[in-house]
């Protein structure tokens, strides 16, 4: 009996600690994806005016150069947040639960 007792606590703490990692991730993907629309219009704005406006990009620039510039900087500017953003979550539940451990 203690042994089903003990088993279904520690499968409730598991099923908490799944939730929890859930909400970190999805927490991190919002994060990531806002941060990855703000560089892409930041990128995007002095990319296409350099290319309008100065010879040596209108010469050496083509569309797929502007394209992997910008995609370059969002797609660093969300895994960057991204992964700030889940490693300040999980560091945040670390220390709700470390009072509970008494050495």
């Amino acid at each position: 009996m203690a042994k089903n007792v003990t088993q279904s606590a520690t499968l409730a703490s598991l099923d908490q600690k799944l939730a929890m990692a859930k909400r970190c991730s999805h927490e991190g993907v919002v994060a990531g994806a806002k941060a990855a629309v703000v560089a892409t219009i930041a990128t995007a704005i002095p990319t296409l005016a350099s290319v309008r406006m100065l010879p040596w990009a209108r010469a050496n620039l083509n569309h797929t150069a502007q394209a992997l510039i910008i995609s370059t900087a969002a797609g660093a500017a969300y895994f960057i947040v991204a992964d700030k953003t889940v490693l300040a979550t999980a560091r945040k539940n670390s220390f709700k639960q470390a009072p509970n451990k008494e050495a």
